[in-house]
């Protein structure tokens, strides 16, 4: 699933190609892509509005419309936004097509078919009727998103870091690839309860959070399957990455061999050298494994 750094890509590219320009028509290939209204008035809704500007919010898209309204949508597990001339040829993957002047269009591709957009029509709240929005903790680039804010969150938690840092109530836009880059940064094991964890520890987790994200936005993002960028490039910071997806490959500061364990039904990646774990029973278990 395209996390914050993903979908932030595409936020940067939609704001360089696709403002300030009338959307004169489309089509809905596949109804249950559209959230609200319907895929009936979907396209004629927003026929004659602009985008004035694209904004994120977690792994949320809204683009802001000119004269008033916001066009929302989730990219889910395989969604992508791609920026394009309208005579090429469809994907079969392709699910809703939004017409601008000039042969170009918006097309919303995804290959799991969870994605989903929303026309929020006139001066309603996004929240009220995009209601993902409601259950998002804070941006991790926000002042909001403080050290205090970070502890006071994470301290009764008694559950895997792993698991609290994919909770998108706690904050906003983090998703595997993520949480695992951070830990590792941090030297915190995944299996490490909130609970276990020192206010100094939370503090750098936080920190490190920021790091990642910031690093792979400045990749444009990772591609391991499906994530493209509007123009259909891959994101480069899968080839930099500490320990997502890297099972089996040596450790890049230790050289031990990178381990995966499942939490929760979601994988972990991890060096049991640079994250030790901290309990008795994680001791144990790390044990068990190095024999």
């Amino acid at each position: 699933m395209p996390e914050l750094p993903e979908v932030e890509t595409v936020r940067l590219g939609l704001n360089e190609v696709a403002l300030n320009q009338p959307i004169v028509g489309g089509e809905v290939l596949l109804d249950r892509t559209i959230a609200y209204p319907n895929s009936d008035q979907f396209i004629s809704s927003l026929k004659g509005l602009s985008i004035a500007q694209w904004h994120r919010y977690g792994k949320y898209l809204l683009g802001q419309l000119d004269p008033i309204g916001w066009l929302g949508v989730h990219l889910r597990m395989t969604g992508k936004l791609l920026w394009m001339k309208q005579s090429e040829p469809l994907s079969k993957h392709t699910r809703v097509r939004l017409f601008f002047e000039g042969d170009r269009e918006l097309r919303f591709d995804d290959q799991r078919t969870f994605g989903q957009m929303w026309h929020v029509v006139g001066e309603a709240d996004p929240k009220t009727i995009i209601t993902g929005l409601q259950r998002l903790g804070h941006e991790p680039f926000s002042d909001e998103f403080s050290d205090l804010y970070f502890y006071e969150q994470l301290k009764n938690r008694k559950r895997p870091i792993k698991n609290a840092l994919l909770d998108q109530a706690l904050v906003a836009g983090i998703g595997n690839i993520y949480a695992d880059e951070a830990l590792f940064l941090t030297g915190i094991h995944p299996e490490t309860l909130c609970t276990e964890l020192s206010i100094e520890q939370t503090s750098q987790l936080r920190k490190n959070v920021i790091r990642v994200l910031k690093d792979s936005i400045a990749a444009r993002g990772t591609t391991f399957s499906d994530f493209r960028d509007v123009s259909g490039v891959n994101g480069n910071y899968g080839g930099m990455a500490w320990v997502y997806g890297r099972e089996g490959d040596r450790c890049r500061t230790c050289e031990t061999v990178i381990e995966r364990l499942k939490l929760a039904g979601r994988s972990a990646h991890f060096c049991s050298t640079c994250q030790p774990c901290k309990s008795s029973a994680d001791h144990n278990l790390q044990r068990i494994r190095k024999k």
